[in-house]
């Protein structure tokens, strides 16, 4: 599986954006807020950092999504202004939203300059998640989370923090007020504190009242004193910022940023774990390693690397995979029946998965139970639709030409579809393939150890078979004692 992530590394570099000696790199962010758009954002920042951008605008379009997204791209951009002036921009181009609420507010503030288009809004930030009945309110934890982190951002760019705080938190009241001249707006705890130091501020209208969340126009972000300005175009915005066109590089979505999100979405991870487990299958029942267990391989790699690329996938991951794994086929092939080996290599698989589609092992807010249970869901259906997968190919596709060199076949069978002449005898195993037949009562040797399974050379055909528990070494004389059609079974001749 680890030979393969380069191929992930290869596909993320071949579209990353070719920087230049542009002063100003815009980055488009005009889409809802999910996993992939974190990764593209920091690719973009990193590009823009190595080609020595003074300034990286920031286009945010969006009715928001993720809250853990939005969370990591405020930091991301918080961190880009330690090298670079941070620009944010809602434009209102032909075809787009006009709007940053929800998680786009988060991600506006955690810039150090804000600026809109005439008709655009923003607001409307308090954290909500998907529920069977539709759209609810995140719980108090969470909103307190969300809450101190726009207060912080907003404290930190000069924004006031009474507006960031109303648009998350409903029960935040806003006034409008006037002092010194200059129109804004403040809270209640804001306006007592004025009256404490002496100062008297004119109070306008509640611009926002309790139960009610704060979202305003480009106009009304201007006329308080929360964005820098109100411009039409990008290029309005450039000469405001001292810049022209020539200044300009912009960093679009790659080819590869599309395919991996496509990859990482739920029906595709869901679709690729059944085609691995079902290819797995294959591989563990037909004598060496061909083309199932290729697929295996790459439908595995596939999942983690995608995950990879995600930033979500560690050691921990890679590690409980393959333990995971070896339970499981212990389970399969060595331990008789089913117990604390196989549940315990299944646990193990589904977590690894599970944790490879989330960046926390521990859910700790409701957004997070939110993405922890779509992560079990997709990992789940992947791996209940793998088993099922598994239990038809032991029932139908004995039936199935294609499949003659993978599954052993009973000889009746084979007479039935006129492939091969069966010799006559009771529950004898024939292969498609060959004219060569193994049957109960045929000898052979032991071409690997058997501990249990392994392989064995009878009537001049090398097959996998597996003892009722022994252990023989290689070298040992061994004689069929029973072939489902499945499986061969065989004991040591000594023993029988």
């Amino acid at each position: 599986m680890i030979f393969l992530f380069p191929v992930f590394w290869v596909m993320a570099e071949t579209d990353t954006p070719e920087t230049s000696d542009a002063s100003v790199y815009v980055i488009p962010l005009r889409e809802d807020v999910d996993r992939y758009l974190g990764v593209f954002l920091g690719r973009s920042l990193e590009a823009a950092r190595e080609a020595g951008a003074q300034t990286v605008i920031l286009e945010i379009d969006t009715f928001g999504g993720r809250v853990d997204t939005a969370l990591e791209i405020a930091s991301k951009i918080g961190a880009a202004s330690a090298w670079a002036r941070t620009v944010a921009y809602v434009p209102a181009d032909t075809g787009g939203r006009g709007v940053s609420w929800s998680a786009g507010a988060l991600m506006a503030f955690s810039a150090s300059e804000l600026w809109m288009a005439p008709g655009t809004s923003m607001g409307a930030a308090a954290p909500v998640y998907q529920t069977a009945e539709g759209m609810q309110a995140a719980g108090e934890k969470t909103v307190s989370a969300v809450r101190g982190q726009m207060a912080a951002l907003a404290e930190k760019n000069g924004y006031p923090v009474g507006v960031a705080l109303a648009m998350v938190d409903a029960d935040v009241v806003l006034q409008e007020i006037t002092l010194d001249g200059k129109t804004s707006l403040a809270t209640m705890v804001d306006i007592d504190a004025f009256e404490k130091a002496g100062l008297k501020p004119r109070i306008g209208r509640t611009v926002s009242g309790e139960g009610k969340l704060l979202t305003l126009t480009a106009g009304e972000m201007e006329r308080y004193g929360v964005s820098s300005g109100t411009v039409s175009t990008r290029g309005e915005l450039l000469s405001a910022l001292g810049y022209t066109e020539e200044d300009v590089a912009v960093l679009e979505k790659s080819t590869s940023d599309s395919f991996l999100t496509v990859l990482t979405s739920g029906a595709v991870t869901s679709l690729l774990l059944v085609i691995a487990m079902v290819a797995l299958y294959l591989e563990i029942t037909s004598p060496g390693f061909g083309v199932p267990g290729t697929i295996a391989l790459i439908c595995f790699a596939v999942v983690f690397g995608a995950s990879g690329m995600m930033g979500n996938l560690g050691a921990a991951e890679i590690l409980m995979f393959l333990i995971g794994t070896v339970l499981l086929l212990l389970e399969i092939f060595v331990i008789p029946g089913f117990g604390v080996a196989g549940i315990s290599g299944i646990l193990l698989i589904l977590g690894a998965l599970v944790f490879s589609m989330q960046n926390f092992y521990w859910p700790k807010f409701d957004w997070q139970w939110t993405i922890a249970r779509r992560s079990f869901t997709v990992a789940g259906i992947g791996l209940l639709g793998g088993i099922a997968g598994v239990a038809v190919l032991m029932t139908v596709l004995q039936r199935a030409s294609v499949f003659d060199r993978l599954i052993l076949f009973n000889s009746d069978h084979q007479e039935q579809n006129g492939r091969m002449k069966a010799r006559g005898k009771q529950g004898k195993i024939m292969n498609g393939t060959s004219g060569k037949g193994v049957s109960p009562g045929d000898t052979g040797i032991a071409v690997t150890d058997l501990r249990p399974v392994g392989k064995v050379k009878i009537n001049g055909r090398t097959l996998v078979a597996e003892t009722e528990g022994e252990y023989y070494d290689k070298g040992t004389a061994v004689l069929v004692q029973m072939a489902d059609g499945v499986k061969i079974i065989v004991v040591a001749e000594g023993d029988k």
